[in-house]
Order: structure tokens, then C-alpha cells, then sequence
């Protein structure tokens, strides 16, 4: 069976999912899991379906599923985001399950500075909403405020393939100290990446996630460039700084790193992303070209750090093409 053909809404390629595995979203409770276990919900990888293959409780899939409700109720699972934050759109994918599909689906959300309780307050983030099976269903959110887990309610039973909640992580910046050093590039502070030339291999949010990659796939690669330019990718900081120091991270791109790299930055105060596209060809330079090896973390600082005002967003350019790891900018907060 084919996964459905699927056009991705802006906010799920604008914004990371809070509730990847990766990130450490993890499943505290659940009604129940007869048939598959509640975990692989939260898995990176798109949901597969496997012809012949059964366990001792059944067919296998690639998902949640409960067993068949015959004593009234619901079925529910308890989830803690991998990182707090802003929730900005939601998609039920219920791939491969056809004849076992949930007719409805609810979602609440809560803010626990530990795990829920009995006396956890829920809201209602998106109500009783209709799936059909082998589906993505996308919900856009609109809501500011900050969430550390979400419910997520099937009726009366059935299965879903993938629970995807894309939303921008928070930090709050008011309990930091202004004159230490920042990682402001990081997802977890509320780093995002706002648009790139190209994507063709791996994910642009993977350049801004914790650790280094775990092999050539856990980074930003672009395609071979066949033609003249070079490549970049556009990041949000999660707070403007004076920038100190910048990390490029080429581990495990061997004969796929670029030949060189450069860094520009701006303090912008309104703009679209769209618009920053654009703005950015002309931003100052904070770090010149420099050649780079293969499967190696770059440090730059000191002297190095050719722009000294306050930066909101950055571009990385690489030159003419390649894979780049990781990308970590760390600065003093400008107030």
C-alpha cells in the first residue's frame, strides 16, 4: 500500500514537530495498545505497511492501535513534547489503516512544570474532528500560548498512524542571564529555520536540533549544483545577540561537504519570511568565507566575528553545494 499522496500546509514545513521522538516526545499513558504500541506515533520516519507481517497479536502496524471497544468509552494516550511550545497546526495521519480507522479524533493540551496529575487542567485544543482512514488530516492552529504535553483522544477506538503537533519551542529568555553566552541557534531555545535554496537530502531542521548528527542523514544536504550559485538557509535565532562565536559541524559528510562556508546576520524587527529571502542577499558579513574539511566541527570566534551590532537572524551560505551537520551560534543577549 502506497502512502497517501499529501501537499504539506505551511505550517508543517515552517515549523519543527514538538511531538517527535527524536526530540524526546515520549508517550506517558494510554488506554490501551493492544494491538500496537502508542510510541510509534511519535516516530520521524513516514508510517509503512508491511504485507504478511503479524505478531502475536495480530497484523503489525506501523502506529497505535487499540483493540476493539465493546464496553462503551474511548480510547486516549497521554504525551509529553519532546520541547514546550507554540503549537501552530496539527496532522492526524491515519496511513494504512483503512477498515480500522478512528471516525473522530479530539486533542487537548495542558502546561505541567512535571507530568499530569488527576488534577491537571486540560483545554480543548482541537474538538471532535472527522478522519477518514489512509489520511493526513491538518489542523492550522492559531493559539500563543506555550504547552508542554497534549491528550489525544480516538472514538470510539482504532488506530492512527502518526500524531504530528508542529509548533515554534519556547525559552524564556527573562530568567537568563544577559552576560553569559547563548546558544540562540538551538531548536530547544527557540531557534527556527525560516527558508533554504535547496533540500534535497536530509532535513533543514536537523541543522539546529542537540548533539551531532548520528550519520549523513541527520543534517542539511542539498542536491549537486549543475548550475552557477551556491546554496544557503535562512535561521531565526530565538533571541537577538551580539554573536561570539559560530560552530559549522560537517560530521559524516565526507565527499559531499561544501568547499566553503560564510555566515551574514541582521537585526530584523518586522518582516515576513518571504520577505527575508530577499533581504538577506544584502545582510553584513559576521564570518568571511572559509574553507572547510570533511566530517569536522568549524569554531570561529575572537577576531573572526566581523559584525559586532545585535543579529535576529542569520544565513549561512555554502559554496557551491554540499552537507552541513550542524550549525550553533552562540552571542551575549541584546536588550
Amino acid at each position: 500500500m502506497d502512502a497517501p499522496a499529501v501537499d504539506l500546509p505551511v505550517f508543517a514545513t515552517r515549523y519543527p514537530n514538538l511531538a517527535s521522538e527524536s526530540l524526546g516526545a515520549r508517550v506517558l499513558s494510554c488506554s490501551d495498545e493492544f494491538f500496537a504500541a502508542a510510541q510509534r506515533m511519535l516516530q520521524d520516519a513516514p508510517p509503512v505497511f508491511v504485507v504478511g507481517k503479524f505478531d502475536d497479536h495480530g497484523k503489525w502496524m506501523d502506529g497505535w492501535e487499540t483493540r476493539r471497544r465493546r464496553n462503551g468509552g474511548h480510547d486516549h494516550a497521554v504525551i509529553r513534547l519532546g520541547l514546550p511550545g507554540r503549537i501552530r497546526g496539527l496532522d492526524v495521519d491515519t496511513s494504512h489503516f483503512t477498515g480500522n480507522f478512528p471516525p473522530a479524533a479530539a486533542i487537548q493540551v495542558a502546561y505541567c512544570e512535571d507530568e499530569p496529575s488527576e488534577t491537571t487542567q486540560w483545554e480543548m485544543l482541537m474538538p471532535a474532528h472527522s478522519l477518514q482512514g489512509h489520511s493526513h488530516h491538518f489542523v492550522d492552529i492559531h493559539d500563543d500560548r506555550v504547552w508542554t504535553h497534549v491528550r489525544l483522544s480516538i472514538f470510539p477506538d482504532g488506530g492512527v498512524a502518526r500524531l504530528r503537533i508542529h509548533g515554534q519551542p519556547a525559552c524564556n529568555w527573562d530568567q537568563q542571564d544577559p552576560g553569559a553566552l547563548h546558544e540562540v541557534s538551538a531548536l530547544a531555545n527557540g531557534g527556527r529555520i525560516v527558508a533554504w535554496s535547496d533540500a534535497h537530502f536530509g532535513s533543514p531542521t536537523a541543522l539546529i536540533t542537540a548533539g551531532r548528527g548520528v550519520n549523513m542523514g541527520d543534517g542539511w544536504e542539498t542536491r549537486r549544483r549543475r548550475e552557477p550559485g551556491y546554496d544557503w538557509i535562512i535561521l531565526e535565532l530565538g533571541h537577538a545577540v551580539t554573536v561570539e562565536k559560530i560552530e559549522v559541524d560537517t560530521a559524516h559528510f565526507k565527499g559531499n561537504y561544501p568547499d566553503r562556508v560564510s555566515v551574514q546576520g541582521a537585526l530584523v524587527k518586522e518582516s515576513t519570511d518571504e520577505s527575508l529571502v530577499t533581504q538577506a542577499m544584502f545582510w553584513p558579513e559576521i564570518l568571511a568565507q572559509f574553507k572547510t574539511q570533511m566530517d569536522t566541527r568549524h569554531f570561529h570566534e575572537g577576531a573572526a566575528i566581523l559584525y559586532r551590532e545585535p543579529v535576529s537572524h542569520v544565513r549561512v551560505n555554502m559554496y557551491p553545494d554540499g552537507g552541513i551537520s550542524r550549525v550553533r551560534v552562540w552571542g551575549t543577549l541584546a536588550r
